[in-house]
């Protein structure tokens, strides 16, 4: 009995340590691949294949400039080319902020920010242009870089605002030219997936070596390349290097800076917008009129000043007539004639008035683009600054005073 004890023992105990190498992969054929790899895992042996280390990056962040207003040279020119030039200054801010929601809604990208210009640090830029905008057309031209200035495409979009778009109830409170901003939202995004996740990386490593070398040339520059106009890494600190945490340290308070600016923007737009979606709808008829043989505003005037001349022309035709009858009844057609001309002109000069309120309130808020914003007080670690001016000015004393605190606060014993 004990003899047989012993032996279901043993046999128990290999069968263990048999199904315990199988399950471990110790001597298995079937390992099971959980936790961190031991450090041969990355080595490559002679004549073994190994799998690439992929290196994850996160969403890119986004700078979006005031788009290029795209005014004639000469002012001369304006009308001809049916540019109005205050709308399109005011334009140029909304169409950048319009811009900012489509990206935000694809969730594809980081923090997108609207800027005065490409000084700001993001891994992309949009830089925008409106080719055309008349209430029922609009087109705009945008040409997007990455940090190291590689172009990632320049493409045109356009969109023709359907016609039963303001009688569509569902389409109440809807700015009419969403739909270009969507398209090339679309097309950025496309982009972006055909972006390998190494690149995407490197990418934004680029990104704070750049951010860092505009605070010390001489600490960062050794980190990259430039060739033919396009900066490239070369070699990144070591994550525990203590320039480059101090260097984060200052980028995060630099995305704070920014972060707080894009509230100008945001009432900017606010302030714009119930005037703008008025003169969208007034544009999208008259031109649309126009388009129809001046039907609307200059039908009305042609016909009221034809039918001026046609009185007038009643007028002089009967008091050359003998007849007193004939006479009689081409003076009350002149009359009438004349009356409905000036009813017609009356019509057309009440819509016009009517357009001009709202294009006063466009044409300040045009001027008022690069308006100084409200003064503001900075402070980074017990050092304060106050920046005043437009949104460029204020954003380039703000990263005059970055650069004091990092010179400051810098230690150059200290080796990379």
């Amino acid at each position: 009995m004990i003899i047989f004890v012993r032996k279901t023992m043993a046999y128990v105990l290999i069968a263990a340590f048999l199904l315990t190498g199988c399950a471990s992969g110790i001597g298995g054929s079937s390992p099971v691949h959980v936790g961190p790899s031991a450090s041969s895992a990355y080595e490559k042996k002679d004549g073994q294949k190994r799998d690439k280390i992929i290196v994850q990056a996160s969403k890119l962040d986004i700078i979006i400039p005031a788009f290029d207003a795209n005014l004639p040279k000469d002012s001369a020119d304006y009308k001809k080319a049916g540019v109005w030039p205050e709308l399109r200054r005011a334009e140029s801010v909304r169409f950048a902020y319009k811009m900012k929601l489509a990206l935000e809604k694809t969730g594809k990208f980081g923090a997108v920010r609207v800027m005065p210009d490409v000084t700001a640090t993001a891994d992309l830029y949009v830089i925008g242009t409106i080719k055309k905008s008349n209430g029922e057309e609009v087109a705009i031209n945008l040409k997007v870089y990455d940090i190291g200035g590689k172009k990632w495409f320049n493409a045109s979009f356009d969109h023709t605002v359907k016609a039963d778009f303001y009688n569509n109830i569902r389409n109440k409170g809807k700015d009419a030219y969403a739909p270009v901003f969507e398209k090339a939202a679309a097309k950025m995004v496309k982009k972006l997936q055909q972006k390998k996740n190494k690149e995407l990386a490197q990418l934004q490593q680029l990104t704070n070596i750049r951010f860092g070398a505009n605070f010390s040339e001489e600490t960062f520059a050794q980190y990259m390349k430039k060739k033919n106009g396009k900066i490239s890494l070369i070699s990144y600190p070591a994550d525990n290097d203590p320039m480059l945490q101090r260097l984060k340290g200052i980028r995060v308070r630099d995305q704070m800076f920014v972060d707080r600016m894009q509230a100008h923007y945001q009432q900017f737009n606010q302030k714009m917008d119930e005037g703008y979606k008025i003169w969208q709808k007034q544009s999208f008829e008259e031109t649309k009129a126009a388009k129809e043989a001046s039907k609307e505003a200059l039908g009305k005037t042609l016909a009221g000043i034809g039918l001026i001349a046609l009185g007038v022309f009643s007028a002089i035709a009967g008091s050359g007539s003998n007849s007193i009858g004939s006479q009689t009844a081409s003076t009350t057609g002149a009359i009438v004639a004349g009356q409905i001309g000036i009813g017609m002109l009356g019509a057309g000069a009440k819509k016009r008035e009517e357009a001009k309120f709202h294009r006063d309130a466009l044409d300040e808020l045009g001027q008022s683009v690069d308006a100084e914003i409200a003064p503001q007080v900075v402070e980074f670690e017990k050092t304060s600054k106050k920046l005043t001016g437009n949104a460029k000015e204020q954003f380039a004393q703000w990263r005059i005073f970055l650069k004091k605190i990092y010179a400051q606060e810098a230690t150059p014993d200290v080796q990379l």
